[in-house]
């Protein structure tokens, strides 16, 4: 049940761009970001060579951002320091043939944007952005390749 209130608020940071009154630090300056000093503490240990690390604190969330062997990836932790998931761009390709089929058929006018890999410790799903010249919906490809509508995001 925890897990279905977190991915709306994951996907909601993902999709806004509205961050303006949001505080982001870089690493080295996250004791004024007010980053729980346990929450540092993991991410340095999950994420060992991590790179260009900039920290934002909203209502809700601690969210690094980062680099690591080279992805560019997001790591979300609650406001009591418990680990939420980590996203990060992918290909198309990443997710299954049977989901690509199914998007195909079910959303023809559209054409796939940005693909999220959101990998909570329960399983990895993905975020497909689609978009024609009227919308934009995001639809969720469940670990079991299943595909449903998420939200629409224009």
């Amino acid at each position: 049940m925890k897990k279905l209130l977190i991915i709306p608020a994951i996907i909601g940071l993902l999709t806004t761009g509205a961050f303006a009154a949001d505080k982001k630090v870089a690493a080295d300056d996250d004791k004024n970001a007010n980053v729980s000093y346990a929450v540092i503490n993991q991410f340095k240990t999950d994420y060992r060579g991590a790179e260009n690390v900039t920290w934002t604190v909203t209502e809700s969330t601690q969210k690094a951002e980062f680099t690591l062997e080279g992805v560019k990836m997001t790591a979300f932790y609650n406001l009591n320091g418990e680990y939420l998931g980590t996203t990060r761009q992918v290909a198309y390709k990443a997710i299954s043939a049977r989901a690509q089929k199914e998007i195909a058929t079910r959303y023809k006018a559209y054409t796939v944007g940005q693909v999220i890999e959101l990998n909570t410790g329960d399983g990895i799903q993905h975020f497909v952005d689609l978009k024609n010249d009227k919308s934009e919906i995001l639809v969720r490809v469940a670990p079991t390749s299943a595909v449903y509508y998420f939200q629409q995001v224009k």
